[in-house]
């Protein structure tokens, strides 16, 4: 079985990934840059995407630019933001039409490169600054987004967990940046960023859809950048766990979050990683994990429950919504689940239902251009050259020792509990 067919060849500063399928009538074109997380450009690299994809020399306004890309045929430009462990991923997505499926002959896949082109080689600035209306708006929408996470309790609580277990790690800051910081930008220190980042990033361009690899390098030829050696990540994911943290903190909440993390200290590309799938998904992964019937359905003491796995980090995360007067009856539970999987204490009926729901989960993720890429980019980060057939033919290899010999190496590191003000 093969799910997509990737081909890597190196251009000119960056890796051009052809992924060759005719399963979809667009095609996606995606650039991701890759960078350390650090206090000092994190918030450099929130604002600058969204700069970016407002304007360009050619296409000076939102207006403007928007136009074109209704002109073909409807094509959809957007920017994201993501850690992966260590690193703050920045991406550029441009979907548009396959014109073979079109009367019209207008070679949209070039047009949509030199697009990206534009953004990237051509952007709105003016004496090595970027357009001041432009980064002023910006800056109050990534205000706005930062603020959003305080407003969110789900994921404000995600992300306490996250500041309190790693801490003096770059990985406790957050994809969007730290608002004291959004104001100290200037139009001109951000196109300096800009330029470092070309400069110093790891570049990759990834293309899906029906389409020819030696078409693509010649439709690439004006993107080009100058060559690198991408710095990597100093963070490392050994961590032992002398002690366990407990975080309680109170605000004007009705539904306590209760957030639970572990060091797995395994991650995507490790021989382990696909029995600590396993692992997660019966634990608490999945509505058959024993979080979700014991936690939810049996003692009927959270409104939600699950865990999931940080795979370039090395930490699991147990997500939470309880009544505040429940919180020690809710850790007692979780706790003994994860005993419970420590000694075994599982079936294979469980184990084949897990590894049916992971294997089915790839392939629907996979059944997208955009899942498809962020399947195939774990391999960047990991610095690996694992297909989505063989993740699947490794989760059919795990056995039952395999899960239970990663249970023992799992060690809860910090409890958080976010609790309203009753009491």
């Amino acid at each position: 079985m093969t799910v997509a067919k990737e081909t890597v060849k190196q251009m000119d500063g960056y890796k051009l990934h052809t992924i060759k399928t005719n399963k979809f009538k667009t095609n996606t074109i995606v650039f991701k840059m890759k960078a350390p997380l650090s206090e000092e450009t994190v918030t450099f690299r929130a604002l600058l995407p969204h700069v970016l994809q407002s304007s360009t020399k050619q296409y000076d306004t939102t207006t403007k630019l928007r136009t074109y890309l209704d002109d073909l045929y409807g094509a959809s430009f957007y920017v994201d933001l993501a850690k992966k462990g260590e690193y703050h991923v920045i991406s550029f997505t441009v979907e548009i039409a396959n014109e073979k499926f079109l009367q019209d002959s207008t070679p949209l896949l070039q047009k949509g490169i030199d697009f990206l082109t534009e953004v990237l080689l051509n952007p709105n600035v003016d004496q090595d600054q970027f357009d001041s209306a432009t980064v002023e708006k910006e800056k109050r929408v990534l205000k706005q987004r930062i603020q959003s996470i305080y407003d969110d309790k789900m994921r404000y609580a995600s992300m306490r967990l996250v500041e309190e277990m790693c801490k003096a790690e770059p990985y406790a800051l957050q994809a969007n940046g730290m608002v004291e910081k959004v104001d100290e930008i200037t139009e001109k220190s951000l196109y300096e960023y800009f330029q470092h980042a070309l400069k110093e990033d790891e570049l990759d361009l990834f293309i899906t859809g029906d389409v020819d690899e030696n078409q693509l390098i010649s439709a690439c030829k004006e993107l080009t950048f100058t060559t690198r050696t991408p710095q990597k990540a100093e963070g490392t994911i050994e961590h032992q766990v002398d002690q366990v943290k407990e975080i309680k903190e109170q605000q004007d909440v009705k539904q306590g979050k209760l957030n639970v993390g572990y060091r797995t200290n395994i991650q995507f590309g490790h021989p382990d990683y696909f029995a600590l799938q396993l692992f997660n998904g019966i634990f608490g992964g999945f509505s058959h994990s024993k979080l979700f019937i014991n936690v939810r359905e049996k003692a009927s003491l959270a409104y939600y429950v699950a865990s999931q796995l940080e795979s370039h980090k090395g930490l699991m995360m147990v997500m939470s919504g309880i009544e505040s007067q429940n919180f020690d009856q809710a850790v007692n539970i979780i706790d003994k689940q994860f005993e419970a999987m420590k000694n075994g204490e599982f079936s294979d009926q469980e184990i084949d239902q897990t590894k049916a729901v992971i294997r089915n989960q790839l392939l629907e993720t996979a059944d997208t251009s955009r899942g498809l890429v962020e399947i195939l980019y774990h391999n960047v980060i990991a610095n690996e050259q694992i297909q989505v057939e063989d993740w699947i033919n490794q989760i059919d290899r795990v056995t039952k020792n395999d899960v239970v010999n990663i249970a023992s190496k799992i060690e809860k590191d910090t409890v958080y509990f976010l609790s309203g003000l009753e009491g």
